[in-house]
């Protein structure tokens, strides 16, 4: 058997891209930082996110059945670590940043590198963590050319290098 504290060390080296997972309805609105979102398929256009039960705003997610993957660039690590804080609350949260919406009322950031506006089509329970399946109703992409990601427990920044 492996014990959790090997498969998380484990999984800190598994390099991934730091987002905002944002939702909005008649539970409010509310917003946690994650990296575990997948594509699934483009036909029809399928995200998976991943959440973790004990999450204050989980309840909140499943009764707005909407939310929007906002992948975060270079600049957004304060935004990313208040989102991760217990410390904040959702409304001193969403001050950090600009938003916008787009189909489904889910918080869009204005400035991520790329916002999935998205239905819950389906949730599955897996030990800790709800997995929503997610159907992508509407995209909006920036400008930005640099993704905040997250390897062995601090972030770090990747995009296009110009040679001379």
């Amino acid at each position: 058997m492996i014990e959790a504290t090997d498969f998380r060390n484990a999984m800190s080296l598994l390099t991934t891209a730091v987002n905002v997972i944002t939702t909005q309805g008649t539970a409010g609105m509310h917003g946690f930082t994650a990296s575990a979102v997948c594509s699934v398929t483009d036909t029809p256009p399928t995200l998976l996110v991943c959440m973790n039960q004990s999450s204050r705003s989980h309840a909140h997610f499943i009764e707005n059945k909407v939310l929007s993957v906002n992948v975060l660039s270079t600049q957004h690590e304060q935004l990313s670590n208040a989102f991760a804080s217990s410390k904040f609350n959702s409304e001193d949260r969403f001050k950090l940043g600009s938003w916008t919406t787009l189909k489904t009322g889910a918080p869009i950031l204005e400035d991520a590198l790329v916002s999935f506006d998205c239905k819950i089509e389906e949730i599955k329970n897996v030990g800790t963590h709800s997995i929503f399946l997610c159907r992508v109703l509407a995209i909006k992409q920036s400008q930005q050319e640099e993704s905040l990601v997250y390897f062995n427990r601090a972030y770090h920044q990747i995009g296009e290098v110009e040679t001379v």
